[in-house]
């Protein structure tokens, strides 16, 4: 009689992504100094350097300022251009690799930025510099009924959705068997269009200086969140076709 011996498979380990900085130190750093700008703008801090900011900008954007301005800033659009991009990334990705998983990082983005900015605009309503309706637009809860600026969604938007379009991307690349993305290059993408983002969006008066750089604060801790993801390692179900292939999130980061 023969008998077969059972071997009990060890579950694979999931482990965190690495981020650079790594350690949950510097998001901690994120969170407090967005807290401290929020508590600032509540009594009053920083709201001249807001209006100096407005008034010099609006003093110097002449017309062909403006509208490089304007085209540059599409770049921070969630609704038809970052989230459809991310889309189109993530179905391509996920049929070559048999896989949900990149369908779960864009949705993991709209959840977490919808579930936070969201929220945050509508509970602190601030108005916008050019709502010259309002005695004092600067000020945090200054218009309860349409105040969304605070903080910039375009700015948090493109920091998150920039950061899941280069991951797809990368990883769109090695499903067709190309060398992974340069780091320069990727490093290009996740930074250089909320870069532009911020800047445009202060200078076209369409956010006050403050509402960009809580944004960045913003978008950056939860891009942050979002990276850390292991999704190669998410025990989870396959699509019925496509090339099978693992792994194609481990590298890029």
């Amino acid at each position: 009689m023969v008998r077969v011996r059972k071997t009990m498979t060890a579950p694979r380990r999931v482990r965190l992504r690495p981020v650079r900085p790594a350690g949950w130190w510097f998001d901690g750093l994120l969170l407090v100094g967005f807290v401290a700008l929020t508590l600032a703008l509540v009594n009053g801090y920083l709201l001249g350097t807001d209006l100096v900011v407005r008034d010099w900008v609006d003093a110097h954007r002449p017309d062909v300022a403006y509208w490089i301005a304007r085209v540059f800033n599409y770049l921070g659009q969630g609704g038809w251009l970052l989230t459809p991009v991310a889309s189109v990334l993530a179905v391509l990705v996920s049929l070559r690799t048999r896989s949900i998983r990149p369908l779960l990082v864009v949705a993991a983005a709209f959840l977490l930025t919808y579930l936070t900015i969201g929220p945050l605009k509508f509970l602190l309503v601030r108005g916008y510099p050019h709502n010259w309706d309002l005695a004092h637009p600067e000020q945090l809860f200054s218009d309860p009924e349409n105040g969304s600026a605070y903080p910039s969604g375009h700015v948090a938007n493109a920091i998150v959705w920039y950061g899941v379009i280069a991951l797809l991307l990368a990883a769109l690349l090695r499903t067709l068997g190309r060398p992974d993305v340069p780091p320069k290059l990727y490093q290009a993408i996740r930074i250089a269009p909320p870069a532009i983002v911020f800047v445009t969006t202060t200078y076209l008066g369409f956010h006050w200086l403050t509402d960009s750089i809580a944004g960045l604060l913003l978008g950056w801790f939860l891009d942050r969140l979002l990276a850390r993801v292991p999704w190669d390692d998410l025990p989870l179900p396959a699509l019925p076709r496509g090339l099978g292939r693992a792994g194609v999130f481990t590298t890029g980061s």
